[in-house]
C-alpha cells in the first residue's frame, strides 16, 4: 500500500469494545486516534489517559474540524443517532454492529451519507481476516463447485453469566440475532453474495434473566426481544442456508458455518474471529484442513476502519460498507417480520459482494 497521511479519528463510546479497537489500531498507520467522548465522563477520561487521547464531550468532538472520521462504539440503541450526528457534522462514520435498530433507521443513515458524499462503514470486519478470506478464495476458485446449501449456528445460554453490564443484550438491538447475527450473515454474504429472501420463526424462551456476573450479581433483566431465531436464507445465487441464533441453548455440537457445493463441502471458522480452521472434503473423504491463503489471522479488530480510511485517501471502495451492513440489517429485520406474518420476506437491497483481499498481503497491510 502506498503511504498516505493518517486519518484523524474521534471515538464516541468508551465501553468494553473500545479497548479492542484502540489496542489493535496501532498496527494500522492510516489510523490516528486523537480524541474520545462518552456519555459517562469518567469513561472518556480513563480511555484518554490510557491511549493518549483528548477527552471531549460528544458535541465538542463533533465540532472539531480536524477530525475526519467518527468511530461510533455506543450501545445499539444509539448507533443511528450518533451516525447521523457524525455525518451531519461533515465527518465520515464507522459504526459498531448492528447498523441500526430497524430498516427505517438504517435507510435514513444511508441516505444522509449519500447526500453528504461521505463514507459510511460498519462492523463486523472479521470477514477480512485470513480465515474467511480463505473461504472466499476457495468459493471463488470453484473448489466446492457451485454453492447449493449451508448452515450457520450460534447457540449459547446468553451473556448474563460473564458480561459486567448485560442488560442491553435483552433490549431492542440486542438478542442473539442482532448481537451475533451480523458476524454470521456478513460472512455468508461475503462468501455467497446477497440474500434474496428470508423465512423464519422466532421465540423467547425466558421472560426474565438473572445476572450472575459481577458487579450486578442477582439483578433481574426483563427480556424484551426474542432469544431464539431460526431461519432460512435464499441467496440471489441460489444457495439455501439455514441460520439459527439462540440464547436459549445450554450446549450444542454444530459447526459455526458450513457451505455445501456441487463438488465438495466446506467448513468455515468462527466468524467472530479472524483466523480459525478451514476444511474441505468430497465424496467418501474426511475433512481435510486447508492452508490459509490470507494474513490477519490474529485479532485484527479495526481492519475494517483502516480499510475505509485507506479508501478515503485512495478513492477506492471500502469493504465493510454501509450498504453491506444495511443489507445484513434488512436480513435480520426480515426474521421478525417473517415470523410475525408467517410469510417469506423478499429483500429490497442487493449490494455487491465486497472485493476480496488480494492474496499475499502481509498482516495489517491493505491494498
Amino acid at each position: 500500500m502506498t503511504d498516505h497521511a493518517p486519518v484523524r479519528i474521534g471515538l464516541i463510546g468508551c465501553g468494553v469494545i473500545s479497548n479492542a479497537y484502540l489496542s489493535i489500531s496501532e498496527r494500522f498507520p492510516i489510523l490516528d486516534f486523537v480524541a474520545c467522548a462518552d456519555i459517562v465522563p469518567e469513561a472518556s477520561k480513563r480511555t484518554a489517559e490510557t491511549y493518549g487521547l483528548e477527552a471531549l464531550t460528544t458535541d465538542g468532538l463533533l465540532a472539531r474540524d480536524d477530525i475526519e472520521v467518527v468511530l461510533n462504539l455506543t450501545i445499539p440503541s444509539a448507533h443511528g443517532e450518533v451516525n447521523l450526528a457524525a455525518l451531519e457534522s461533515g465527518k465520515h462514520a464507522f459504526c459498531e454492529k448492528p447498523f441500526g435498530l430497524d430498516v427505517d433507521e438504517g435507510k435514513k443513515v444511508l441516505q444522509c451519507a449519500h447526500d453528504s458524499n461521505l463514507r459510511l462503514g460498519c462492523a463486523p470486519d472479521t470477514f477480512l481476516g485470513g480465515g474467511h478470506q480463505t473461504v472466499r478464495n476457495l468459493v471463488d476458485d470453484g473448489a466446492i463447485g457451485y454453492p447449493l446449501s449451508g448452515t450457520a449456528f450460534m447457540m449459547s445460554h446468553g451473556v448474563e453469566t460473564w458480561h459486567p453490564a448485560p442488560e442491553f443484550y435483552y433490549k431492542p438491538g440486542g438478542g442473539p440475532l442482532f448481537d451475533m447475527g451480523p458476524y454470521y450473515i456478513t460472512a455468508l454474504v461475503n462468501a455467497l453474495g446477497p440474500v434474496k429472501r428470508v423465512t423464519a420463526i422466532t421465540s423467547r424462551g425466558f421472560e426474565q434473566r438473572t445476572i450472575t456476573s459481577k458487579p450486578k450479581h442477582g439483578e433481574i433483566i426483563d427480556v424484551e426481544v426474542d432469544t431464539h431465531t431460526s431461519g432460512v436464507l435464499e441467496f440471489c445465487g441460489g444457495a439455501v442456508v439455514t441460520v439459527v441464533m439462540s440464547f436459549d441453548v445450554w450446549r450444542h455440537s454444530n459447526r459455526f458455518i458450513e457451505i455445501h457445493g456441487t463438488e465438495r463441502s466446506l467448513t468455515c471458522p468462527d466468524p467472530n474471529g479472524f483466523g480459525g480452521r478451514v476444511a474441505m472434503n468430497g465424496p467418501g473423504r474426511e475433512w481435510e484442513e486447508q492452508a490459509l491463503t490470507h494474513a490477519n489471522i490474529e485479532n485484527s479488530r479495526s481492519i475494517g476502519l483502516a480499510d475505509m480510511c485507506t479508501g478515503i485517501r485512495t478513492g477506492r471502495a471500502h469493504r465493510a460498507s454501509g450498504e453491506l451492513a444495511f443489507h445484513v440489517l434488512e436480513v435480520m429485520d426480515a426474521f421478525g417480520r417473517s415470523s410475525e406474518t408467517r410469510q417469506h420476506v423478499e429483500l429490497k437491497s442487493k449490494p455487491d459482494r465486497p472485493a476480496a483481499l488480494p492474496v499475499g498481503l502481509a498482516d495489517s497491510v491493505l491494498d
